[in-house]
């Protein structure tokens, strides 16, 4: 099974794309998207549609995993990575790719076996889980291996308990 997971967001879009076979998980590719705060707003969309079309057209991914939006105080921003999982939402639905949704608290879980886990934990179970050499970076781009990862672990859950096919 191939997974692709994304941490949504106008600025920095990470992405990460694993290969599930048995137990055993082995990144394909990862990186980020950045776009620039001086343009406006449906054209970084539009930048972030464009590369993610491009990196579906060459993975063919079974699966996407993306971070739930999460409360946040600051409204702009919220909205900000809301507009960033439409773009995520929208390219997955139009290729017929199922999407899963997982709150920062249950990525946490599944990849460092604790919720409230801080980013460096976070970051060196992807690492070890990966067999990377070293911590992918961006922090955004490590977030949406560990969202895959988490599908990952979860999407075995649920296709046992009959939720997903």
């Amino acid at each position: 099974m191939i997974i692709l997971g994304i941490d949504p967001g106008t600025a920095i879009m990470g992405y990460g794309i694993i290969e599930k076979k048995g137990n055993k998980l082995t990144a394909l590719c990862y990186g980020s998207w950045r776009t620039t705060a001086q343009t406006c707003l449906a054209e970084r969309l539009l930048h972030l549609y464009t590369c993610l079309q491009e990196l579906l057209s060459k993975n063919y991914p079974d699966e996407v995993a993306v971070e739930e939006l999460y409360f946040n105080r600051n409204t702009t921003t919220a909205l900000s990575i809301g507009h960033a999982r439409g773009v995520v939402l929208l390219s997955a639905a139009q290729r017929g790719i199922p999407v899963y949704e997982y709150t920062p608290l249950q990525v946490k879980q599944a990849v460092a076996g604790y919720g409230k886990a801080d980013k460096k934990q976070v970051q060196q179970m992807v690492k070890v889980l990966l067999g990377l050499q070293d911590i992918p970076r961006p922090d955004d781009t490590a977030d949406a291996l560990a969202a895959a990862i988490c599908h990952a672990h979860s999407g075995t859950l649920l296709r046992k308990m009959g939720e997903i096919q």
